[in-house]
């Protein structure tokens, strides 16, 4: 899921993430560090836990990224999907929108 995304996006996949402490997050992007959760196998549900989304926040901010999300699929060869703030989705809410009316 790791390689696929990164690749998707055009960003760098971290190797041991959370091995060292340097590098963390799974996926690097120029301004963004996404946190990966894949089930191994198909599922149709997933829990978030609260304390993903704060941590991939510290971690972002160490590392100077002004952006995070959490990705996550329900099992292997399935779509991924992407959790973000409240704030980030209201700055895709108004882009989305001035794109469309113009």
């Amino acid at each position: 899921q790791e390689d696929n995304i990164a690749k998707k996006l055009g960003g760098q996949r971290v190797k041991n993430s959370g091995a060292t402490p340097w590098q963390k997050g799974d996926i690097h992007l120029d301004k963004w560090l996404l946190e990966a959760k894949t089930k191994t196998t198909a599922s149709k549900s997933m829990s978030i836990q609260k304390e993903w989304l704060e941590k991939n926040v510290k971690e972002a901010l160490f590392q100077g990224k002004p952006y995070t999300a959490l990705a996550f699929n329900f099992g292997p060869d399935e779509k991924n999907y992407y959790i973000i703030d409240e704030e980030l989705f209201e700055k895709l809410v108004t882009y989305i929108d001035e794109e469309e009316t113009e």
